[in-house]
């Protein structure tokens, strides 16, 4: 975890306040699931929130020097500190994939499992499970399972993405990628094996959760990577390259389905595992879903602006491949723009919630938003 950048993030209770904008409705995003609009691309900068004069001078002059540094210093102990945070619930995490799969015989598969498995990442999908689950009053022991197996289908679908057959990659993490290691056999079978395990662990392995509930995550989650989601994504990706005419709603449906959907089931998951209600798991998804596009369009403009070195997988691999992406359909600056927007949308969805169970979503949105790599 030493390697995250966590210094961009914005305050939680400010960012809350700030996503109360209303939205306008030109803009869509067309994904099968979806049914309210994402509000259109700004053209303008949007204006910092402005305290008012009143507000500050009244503060200022009831209070002493003692009691201001008495509130500063209350301030500090209250805030949310996200990178102790993130560095415990990945520590947690990555304790509880290494007890999941365990190096026995068959070895070799095993050890071409853990080999990507634990060897790293941000951890960002099943924080936000747990983090989901946490928000609406559950405990992350209830979220755990859930959290490992969504990391094990996103660590299957980086090793098969990885392959000759689909993007031809030589580096992910920082490390030669699991084919390069194990051989493209191998590789196709600890994907295999991580995605049928994934389902195995968190149908025998989630205590303190009712059946009907861990039913209900087991079908979103495999929702959530089939012809509805991942897989619809990758295959719509694939047949899109080289096309000269390859537009806004189709970039959308590859972006939603391939990179969105996963994250979307991570977070939906731990609402469902922790007790939420309909309408509580319905604005979880919502903001998934926004961040997971934002996910996206930011990767796309990590592609072309930053180093293989600095990313720690090949850059510049989309260009190379003819893919459409948003820099490419927007220019970069308008990308940021829309990732930005984005995020904003995302935490508007959070309205609602106690703000500071809500404080290590809005602060992963933020990571997401301002993330170097």
């Amino acid at each position: 975890m030493s390697s995250l950048n966590l210094n961009t993030w914005a305050r939680p209770r400010f960012m809350l306040k700030q996503a109360t904008r209303s939205r306008s409705t030109n803009f869509h995003l067309f994904h099968s699931l979806r049914k309210l609009p994402i509000s259109s691309i700004s053209t303008t900068k949007p204006k910092r929130p402005q305290l008012s004069s009143f507000s500050s001078f009244s503060v200022s002059a009831v209070l002493t020097k003692d009691d201001t540094l008495k509130s500063e210093e209350e301030k500090e102990k209250s805030a949310f500190n996200f990178q102790s945070y993130m560095v415990e619930k990945a520590r947690s995490v990555n304790k509880a994939l290494d007890d999941a799969v365990l190096l026995k015989e068959p070895q070799k598969i095993h050890e071409a499992m853990r080999y990507s498995l634990l060897a790293g990442g941000k951890r960002v999908r099943p924080v936000l499970c747990v983090a989901a689950c946490e928000l609406v009053g559950g405990k992350e022991s209830m979220a755990m399972p859930a959290a490992c197996s969504i990391e094990m289908i996103h660590t299957m679908s980086l090793i098969h993405d990885d392959l000759p057959c689909m993007d031809n990659d030589d580096l992910r993490r920082g490390k030669p990628t699991n084919h390069k290691v194990f051989g493209e056999d191998v590789a196709v079978l600890a994907g295999d094996a991580l995605l049928a395990f994934a389902f195995e662990h968190i149908a025998v392995s989630t205590a303190d959760v009712s059946p009907a509930r861990i039913v209900r995550a087991i079908g979103e989650l495999a929702k959530s990577i089939g012809t509805e989601g991942l897989v619809a994504g990758q295959v719509v990706d694939i047949n899109s390259e080289g096309l000269s005419d390859v537009g806004l709603e189709r970039l959308e449906f590859i972006h939603l389905h391939k990179t969105a959907a996963l994250l979307e089931g991570a977070v939906v998951l731990g609402a469902i595992l922790g007790g939420g209600n309909d309408e509580e798991v319905e604005k979880l998804r919502m903001f998934a879903r926004y961040i997971g596009l934002m996910f996206q369009v930011v990767d796309d403009i990590l592609d072309v602006t930053k180093s293989s070195e600095e990313l720690g997988k090949t850059a510049g691999k989309d260009l190379v491949a003819d893919k459409v992406t948003y820099p490419k359909l927007l220019g970069i600056e308008k990308s940021k723009e829309f990732a930005q927007k984005l995020n904003r949308d995302a935490q508007e969805q959070l309205s609602g919630f106690d703000l500071d169970k809500a404080a290590p979503l809005v602060a992963l949105a933020n990571y997401i938003a301002f993330r170097q790599n």
